[in-house]
């Protein structure tokens, strides 16, 4: 197949979808097909196991995601079809004529209506929120993905919300996001004390709470890999609270850097306010890590309390602070959930998700 794959993030950017797309683009290179990619980013991109076209985000966001479907559209003139992960919109516009295939990740009308400033709700109650500005970014959303043969979802709990939009549940389908593969992982030395977040350092992470949360624990200590927009604030709020001594912003780290932290840590954190399903939860557990996590979207799915890890209500720093305590403080519950880990994620490797994926883009294609 000739797959034309647009994304709205590309390493050097960390998060989830950012370790997705290099390494199952690898994937589809090995299995034969020619794969080529239209992203945007902050940099030129650092990885590029296929080749990669790239628009800058100098550009403002009503100039660089028209360019995005622009290069995507002459892409796809000869392509068998298109996969998106985000870019949704730009997604339909390139695929005009060709099968489209999407990731969905998020809600993408929530995403951006609170990145505008536009709505602070409950992401469950944001698609009955009023107002004109939400329901166009909800009906964009929905012409959007309208024009996807088949929809891929990480989360029962995404594919619930995306039915309750409107979406016809038999184009979607629940693939949950692969662990990395079961090799040996040279654990990064630190303390017997300290918890690794991974991931990006935006809002929905809720990291202040988390910062909160170390602040009750004696002792305790944090290491955030990844970066973001609220790096800056995090640094503001560490100093306010006296966390100097005992958080380590590293900012972003290639992935085998990243599954090194996780591996070396006393347990894993997500203090996440909404979420879907987060690579680092189940990356964390395939390296044998307990993940400490609150109870938001389909971290539930892959996070079972008192079973590999602990969960907790979100935006409850002493919640969180108790929780944290427990796995720091009793051995023999770190022990077992430790345990507990990587059998866990056992089935999700990358060889049949990602299988099944390639599937999905052939049917899509035929």
């Amino acid at each position: 197949m000739k797959i034309i794959f647009l994304t709205g993030i590309w390493p050097p950017d960390v998060g989830g979808p950012a370790t997705h797309g290099p390494d199952f683009a690898a994937f589809l290179r090995d299995r034969g097909h020619s794969v080529h990619v239209v992203t945007m980013g902050d940099e030129e991109p650092t990885e590029r196991p296929v080749p990669v076209e790239w628009v800058t985000r100098e550009h403002p966001f009503v100039v660089r995601y028209p360019l995005v479907a622009a290069k995507g559209f002459r892409l796809a003139r000869d392509a068998d079809v298109v996969y998106a992960t985000a870019t949704y919109a730009a997604a339909a516009a390139a695929s005009i004529a060709r099968p489209l295939v999407a990731k969905l990740v998020s809600d993408p009308a929530f995403e951006r209506a609170w990145r505008y400033g536009l709505y602070r709700g409950p992401a469950e109650e944001f698609e009955h929120a009023p107002g004109a500005r939400l329901a166009g970014l909800r009906r964009l959303r929905d012409l959007s993905l309208g024009r996807a043969t088949r929809i891929v979802v990480p989360s029962r709990y995404l594919a619930e919300r995306a039915i309750g939009w409107g979406l016809d549940p038999g184009r979607l389908e629940v693939l949950v996001n692969p662990a990395p593969p079961p090799l040996a992982v040279q654990p990064e030395s630190l303390g017997p004390r300290t918890l690794v977040f991974a991931g990006r350092l935006t809002p929905p992470k809720a990291l202040p709470v988390l910062l909160e949360a170390l602040a009750l624990v004696p002792d305790a200590e944090l290491i955030l890999v990844g970066d973001g927009e609220e790096r800056e604030q995090l640094e503001r709020r560490i100093r306010d609270l006296q966390l100097e001594a005992r958080v380590q912003l590293v900012g972003s780290r290639p992935r085998d850097e990243v599954l090194r932290y996780l591996a070396g840590a006393r347990a894993a954190v997500l203090s996440s306010a909404w979420e879907n399903l987060p690579h680092a939860a189940v990356e964390a557990l395939a390296v044998g890590t307990p993940v400490v996590a609150t109870a938001v979207g389909g971290v539930p799915e892959v996070v079972h309390d008192d079973v590999n890890g602990l969960l907790v209500q979100p935006n409850d720093a002493p919640a969180l602070a108790a929780a944290i305590s427990r796995v720091l403080d009793d051995r023999e519950l770190r022990d077992r959930l430790a345990r507990g880990a990587k059998p866990s994620v056992a089935a999700i490797g990358r060889e049949p998700i990602y299988t099944r994926l390639e599937a999905i883009l052939a049917e899509a294609a035929r």
